[in-house]
């Protein structure tokens, strides 16, 4: 519920800068873009030239807040979550590996780390964002393949087992490089921040347990921090993952396709180093309310949960005291 409540806040956004992206440059056939769903980042592919595609749907839009209104009024306000259902496939379950391998992972490391507890959610956040990562990775390169070429799922089979006779079972994992190098480092301070500061507002405000304020502040702080410390990595990220998703959409060797290291060189040489930090506004927006309402409507349905779970245990025990 929690996840769908974050898909709900956020997509509207991104679907709306997706519109404008294409009314300024319309989408070629083969054509890539990057797609949030308040979860994860999708690679979707331009399926053909018509204009029925929801990023093609007719309408000039005159900034976000004109689109907002004549997305609503002309199309109905279903329009705004356009495109979520395909991507929800895979961004429910990446999310839950995530946010149990790092409940998990944290409280066993408070224990081991003793001294250095405290550092216990870097670890934690970004040992469980490579988990997570690692299992979607190979279900994000079929999902683009699926998307784009239009294959069943016996030649997609077939497809897939020729690439990795050629190319190796690494194959499946392409791409995974530069989502580590923006999700991990975004995780682990994401997690250290987030925990600091929930600490600290629960001292100043004395109270044992955090309030639904407490978590979206510190999930908003932590979450803006991350983002601005690791937005050079999300843009070498996103040209990266484009130029992966239309080759593949062409069927091409990724082979061919640059390295990390040389797309990031290839930005600072074309707009300096400020074109590591393209976009940084809209990511500060879109981070910072995602990572809020994330954060405290997990912590939310653990507490209510977690005391649902005691009092269930706890009432048959007073009953037979009594």
């Amino acid at each position: 519920r929690q996840l769908l409540f974050c898909t709900q806040f956020i997509t509207p956004l991104d679907v709306v800068k997706i519109r404008l992206q294409a009314q300024k440059n319309p989408f070629p056939k083969g054509k890539c873009f990057v797609y949030c769903n308040g979860l994860m980042d999708h690679i979707c592919v331009c399926e053909n030239g018509n204009s029925k595609a929801w990023y093609k749907a007719p309408g000039h839009f005159n900034g976000t807040l004109d689109a907002f209104i004549k997305i609503v009024r002309h199309e109905g306000i279903k329009a705004l979550w356009s495109g979520l259902p395909p991507t929800l496939v895979m961004a429910v379950p990446a999310t839950v590996i995530y946010f149990t391998c790092y409940d998990q992972l944290c409280a066993a490391l408070r224990v081991r780390m003793g001294d250095y507890a405290q550092e216990a959610p870097l670890l934690a956040g970004a040992v469980a964002r490579v988990g997570s990562a690692t299992v979607i990775s190979p279900l994000e390169l079929i999902r683009t393949k699926l998307q784009s070429q239009k294959q069943s799922y016996r030649e997609l089979t077939d497809c897939i087992r020729s690439a990795v006779q050629s190319e190796g079972w690494l194959s499946l994992w392409r791409g995974l490089g530069p989502t580590l190098f923006r999700d991990v480092p975004f995780s682990a301070m994401y997690w250290y921040n987030y925990e600091k500061g929930k600490s600290w507002l629960c001292e100043r405000y004395n109270t044992r347990e955090p309030t639904f304020t407490i978590t979206f502040i510190s999930g908003a702080v932590s979450g803006s921090i991350a983002s601005i410390v690791t937005l050079p990595f999300d843009v070498v990220k996103t040209r990266r993952q484009l130029e992966l998703g239309e080759l593949q959409a062409k069927n091409l060797s990724c082979q061919v396709s640059s390295s990390t290291f040389s797309v990031m060189s290839r930005i600072v040489a074309q707009g300096g180093f400020s074109g590591l930090f393209a976009g940084f506004l809209p990511r500060l927006i879109k981070v910072a309310p995602a990572c809020a309402v994330m954060i405290s409507t997990y912590e939310f349905g653990k507490a209510f949960f977690r005391k649902h779970n005691q009092e269930r245990i706890l009432g048959p025990l007073q009953t037979s005291t009594t």
